[in-house]
């Protein structure tokens, strides 16, 4: 701990408060707090539903700068005391760990900067060519993500489950509810490659499979996507999901096909018709609005991974569990040797490597 490394921390916060217009957030909230108390504030309720979230989102960011700037200044007070002999080393110390550590997580959090990121995220998992295989294969990486997203103390719900031919699923689609849950989950966008001893093989060779995982913002209310009605096919059947009383007894699940592009999207999580057609409705939109979102991006790579055949050369991340054990990201060439704790869902450490790997470009 020295005055150098004090200075350093200080330049680092300085840095954060004009990446992150810190001073325009403070007065925009200000502005708005103010207008949200105004006669007829809610006279149109879709502007005051987006001026509160958007109070919301900043306040996050100002909060979380306050919090960083704090702890350094804690450090500063602390490092001074332990200087003169009126504090333990061991008090600075913690104090030193403290700032470090709020501010890695700033600067972490400060690549979310896109208005999609603090979006709901669905995300869709289909297994690859290869049968049972790459179908259990699929069934571990949808384990994987939901316990992630149990980490994080977010809602997960499944939206559409179809299950495979004797073991694992086909594909199935999650809606994950949370603080930034897709700006954080979009570094998954692609196609996983598992190298295993086959539980399914007699013989116990080695086999190679694949899945792809597409992930994509779940619009709101704030954002208005225009689809016409004759552009839309919709067909309903019996819900094949993992339960409830009208599961394979009415045509409860909705499909709908976006014509002009060919979209397909499918949700059964409701128990009725009705609630299936409107959220169905919702991701048709969101999948819109990644259209959208890729044309104003000049397309990002890893939005498109979903698009690529589901086979070798297109993945973005290998999980090799035979003949050595590790986990590797072909983007950032981030890698683990302890593939237990990943598939349990500690994914934080290729997602970091991932979205920092940006702001190095």
């Amino acid at each position: 701990m020295t005055i150098e490394q004090l200075k350093e921390m200080r330049e680092r916060v300085k840095s954060l408060r004009n990446y992150l217009n810190l001073d325009e957030k403070l007065h925009k909230i200000e502005n708005d707090k103010a207008l949200s108390l105004s006669a007829g504030f809610w006279d149109d309720n879709k502007r005051a539903t987006a001026v509160l979230k958007e109070i919301k989102t900043n306040s996050f960011w100002t909060d979380l700068y306050t919090k960083t700037e704090a702890a350094v200044e804690d450090f500063a007070v602390m490092f001074e005391f332990w200087k003169e002999g009126e504090a333990a080393e061991e008090d600075a110390k913690q104090a030193f760990d403290l700032a470090i550590e709020k501010i890695d997580e700033l600067e972490f959090k400060s690549t979310l900067n896109e208005p999609e990121d603090e979006l709901t995220a669905m995300l869709q998992i289909n297994a690859g060519a290869g049968g049972t295989e790459s179908q259990d294969w699929a069934e571990i990486l949808a384990r994987m993500y939901r316990m992630y997203a149990q980490k994080q103390g977010w809602s997960i719900s499944e939206v559409d489950w179809q299950w495979g031919d004797g073991a694992g699923i086909k594909t199935c689609t999650f809606q994950i509810e949370g603080s930034f849950a897709f700006g954080l989950l979009k570094s998954e966008n692609g196609v996983h490659r598992l190298v295993r001893i086959s539980p399914f093989d007699s013989n116990a060779r080695r086999h190679t499979s694949f899945a792809s995982v597409n992930v994509y913002p779940l619009v709101d209310d704030t954002i208005n996507i225009e689809i016409l009605p004759a552009d839309i096919k919709m067909e309903t059947s019996r819900s094949g999901g993992a339960g409830g009383q009208n599961v394979n007894k009415v045509e409860t699940k909705v499909q709908l096909t976006h014509i002009p592009t060919g979209i397909v999207v499918v949700c059964q999580q409701d128990r009725s018709q009705l609630g299936n057609r409107e959220l169905a409705m919702q991701m048709l939109k969101s999948r819109l609005y990644e259209i959208e979102l890729q044309k104003r991006n000049a397309i990002r790579d890893e939005a498109n991974a979903n698009k690529k055949k589901i086979e070798w050369g297109s993945q973005i991340r290998s999980y090799v569990f035979h003949p050595y054990k590790m986990i590797k990201d072909h983007r950032t060439d981030y890698e683990v040797g302890n593939v237990g704790p990943i598939m349990d869902g500690e994914l934080d450490g290729f997602i970091k490597a991932y979205l920092l790997m940006g702001t190095e470009q």
